[in-house]
């Protein structure tokens, strides 16, 4: 994720990062002047249709579709949206957690071997989950829980570990039952997180949605030039590979973060938010 600071408008404006749209879209954007620079030539130099009303018409009809799209691109930019920031309130969730967690540890469990099994699993199991999402990354502990879970689910691993460990103390006599019950509730919700942050990534936007979005922002595209021609000239050109690019990043922007789990540049901070939790579990159980 990239940090940046929201009121610098000149760097925004003039520096084109990694993650810029325009740099992924170069190649199209010029195909596509191209296309349009064709077609105003062939209508103004040898098809003669400068006169034709039924041909000046289409750029009413643009008018409309570009409001209709325009309201697609909005759904679709705010359902991307809400994927990525519910993906920030689970992983505020399992930080949250991971701290009660530990803080509840250190008030009940006395043992130094018990708190340093906690104080060494429970950051690993925020480090698993976040290879398990980006499936590219993969999970390296020196642990033997961990080398015997390959091609496996390591967070659930990870998590059934911990409740054996509280059961163990429990059946030993060194937790109560109502401290087993206090502890029990923060760790259930690393199962509830992981399955949260699983429903996120495994459900994509239906297929039909995307690929009708990607159809009608090439059409509409491709028509502008034969009804804009007449009243713009060679100017359509430009105009035309502004309206793309606008479009097609709003697109290319939503595809990028309905996933927020992976490596882009405007992905969550996984990495981030698992040191924080290494840092803070170490803090609390010393």
């Amino acid at each position: 994720m990239i940090n940046y600071n929201p009121k610098e408008w000149v760097t925004f404006i003039f520096r084109f990062s990694k993650s810029d749209t325009f740099r992924r879209l170069l190649p199209l954007l010029i195909l596509v002047g191209f296309y349009a620079g064709i077609i105003a030539y062939l209508e103004l130099t040898y098809l003669n249709l400068a006169e034709s009303n039924n041909l000046k018409n289409v750029g009413q009809m643009h008018s409309v579709l570009g409001f209709v799209i325009s309201l697609l691109l909005v759904f679709r930019t705010n359902t991307a949206y809400d994927r990525w920031w519910e993906g920030r309130k689970i992983w505020g969730t399992l930080t949250n957690s991971s701290r009660n967690l530990a803080m509840k540890l250190q008030a009940c469990v006395a043992d130094p071997t018990d708190r340093q099994y906690f104080k060494r699993l429970i950051p690993r199991f925020a480090r698993a989950l976040k290879c398990h999402l980006r499936e590219n990354e993969e999970y390296v502990e020196e642990d033997d829980l961990t080398a015997k879970a390959a091609g496996q689910h390591v967070p659930n691993r990870i998590a059934a570990a911990l409740y054996a460990r509280l059961h163990h103390m429990h059946s030993s006599g060194s937790l109560s039952t109502a401290q087993l019950l206090l502890l029990n509730e923060e760790l259930r919700t690393f199962t509830e997180v992981t399955g949260a942050c699983e429903r996120i990534k495994n459900t994509p936007i239906p297929f039909t949605y995307s690929v009708f979005i990607k159809k009608f922002i090439f059409f509409y595209v491709m028509t502008l030039p034969f009804g804009w021609v007449f009243s713009m000239g060679y100017y359509v050109v430009p105009v035309v590979v502004l309206i793309l690019y606008a479009f097609a990043s709003l697109e290319l922007i939503a595809e990028e973060i309905e996933n927020p789990f992976g490596t882009d540049d405007n992905d969550l901070p996984l990495d981030t938010i698992c040191e924080n939790i290494q840092l803070h579990v170490t803090e609390l159980l010393p």
